[in-house]
């Protein structure tokens, strides 16, 4: 053997450096590709501050205890300026103090909601369109009478029963943004459950969960992201409608849209306490609209 031939790494070889290089290079077109939708860049990147400001708000924030209870009358109705870039509110706390930790409250409610909607409509919908039968006919017509609510009545229903809160806000957003999920996923499977490949292993003796998890959802991947990052801003948009409408997260906790409805009341004199939250909800949803419709059309799919 030759020693000054060169040696691969222990554990690999030569096939395995393929493979790797490979998907590096993969991973560098598939950038390259998203890099050129300048809209879905500029939604990443508005994405990536609003969670980086959400993380650190107790080091961003000029007033970090201006989030809490925090009463100063003698700043009361300020304009914004360099001390206050987006004014003070009606007790003197730091508006955009009180938005950076906001956020920290909206980001919660998406993690939140989708983290319990998205596996259950994405599981629910492929179980309709693999059973078939009677399976098919129960999801899916439970699911279309629920589509039949209006999603802000049924929302407004199931928070005024149970205490005001964010938890319940959740809940609330949760139990009917499953079905939308439920919708989509159904119609993709059920072409997906067609194809040779699932035919091939169902006669190879597979079993039903492994044909679910293993050939029909590495196949919806792509449109459940896609959904779920559009979704998110409108989980906002919900968020902030229940707390305006005094539904959702209670004072003192900074939140957008009880920001809003407060400074509503001051309209049109001090305009900044109602604009200045609404302008970063209209940020945080222009970011993640942004980005979803560059997923879309980065994965060419449709939802």
């Amino acid at each position: 053997m030759n020693n000054n031939e060169p040696r691969l790494p222990n554990g690999l070889d030569e096939f395995s450096m393929t493979t790797a290089s490979k998907q590096y290079s993969n991973i560098g077109r598939a950038w390259y590709r998203f890099s050129r939708n300048y809209a879905a860049v500029i939604g990443l990147i508005i994405v990536c501050s609003v969670i980086l400001m959400a993380i650190f708000a107790p080091l961003i924030a000029p007033n970090p205890e201006h989030a809490g209870s925090f009463v100063n009358f003698r700043a009361r109705h300020l304009a914004p300026s360099w001390e206050h870039w987006m004014g003070t509110d009606n007790v003197g706390r730091d508006i955009f103090s009180r938005v950076i930790f906001g956020y920290q409250v909206s980001l919660a409610l998406v993690v939140g909601v989708l983290s319990l909607s998205v596996p259950i409509g994405v599981l629910l919908g492929i179980v309709a369109a693999y059973a078939g039968g009677w399976v098919e006919q129960t999801i899916m017509r439970f699911n279309d009478m629920l589509l039949a609510v209006p999603p802000l009545a049924l929302a407004l229903a199931i928070t005024s029963i149970l205490e005001p809160s964010l938890i319940n806000a959740m809940i609330a957003i949760s139990f009917l943004w499953w079905n939308w999920h439920c919708r989509l996923i159904y119609q993709l499977a059920k072409s997906i459950v067609t194809e040779d490949f699932v035919e091939a292993a169902k006669l190879s003796g597979a079993s039903h969960w492994h044909i679910i998890t293993k050939e029909i959802l590495p196949n919806c991947v792509a449109a459940i992201s896609v959904k779920t990052t559009l979704d998110a801003g409108f989980v906002i948009l919900f968020g902030a409608t229940l707390s305006f409408l005094g539904l959702g997260v209670q004072p003192p906790t900074p939140d957008l849209g009880t920001m809003v409805s407060t400074g509503s009341n001051y309209l049109p004199e001090y305009w900044w306490e109602a604009i200045m939250p609404g302008l970063a909800i209209l940020y945080i949803i222009l970011g993640f609209n942004l980005l979803g419709d560059g997923l879309r059309d980065f994965f060419d799919v449709e939802v």
